[in-house]
């Protein structure tokens, strides 16, 4: 079974947010990978650049401890992006320790 954490309320600053997430956001993931999740995927929205050696680090760190059991990350705004990428991750056992930003442009058609 995947369940999702949608991350919410982080400030805009990387350090902040990244002490946020540890002291708010953390012990619900844990509790949740604790539990009978077979895999757990962390939803947040874009922050800037500057965001996303915190949220790796977290989502690979998470995926390494918990082992089995997967751990993912989706970014993104667009609610059908995340959807279709939260979908796609139930069915791919394989996948783990990841950070997927995603939207709703798509990439485009590679051969046109």
């Amino acid at each position: 079974m995947q369940q999702a954490l949608h991350i919410t309320a982080l400030p805009d600053d990387a350090l902040e947010a990244a002490g946020v997430f540890h002291a708010e956001w953390l012990p619900k993931a844990r509790e949740l990978l604790a539990g009978d999740a077979e895999s757990l995927v962390l939803v947040m929205a874009f922050a800037g650049s500057d965001h996303a050696d915190w949220r790796r680090a977290v989502v690979r760190d998470l995926a390494r401890a918990h082992a089995p059991k997967r751990v993912n990350c989706v970014v993104g705004d667009a609610e059908s992006a995340v959807a279709a990428t939260l979908a796609y991750l139930e069915m791919a056992p394989g996948v783990t320790g990841q950070l997927l930003p995603v939207d709703s442009q798509g990439a485009g058609n590679p051969a046109g």
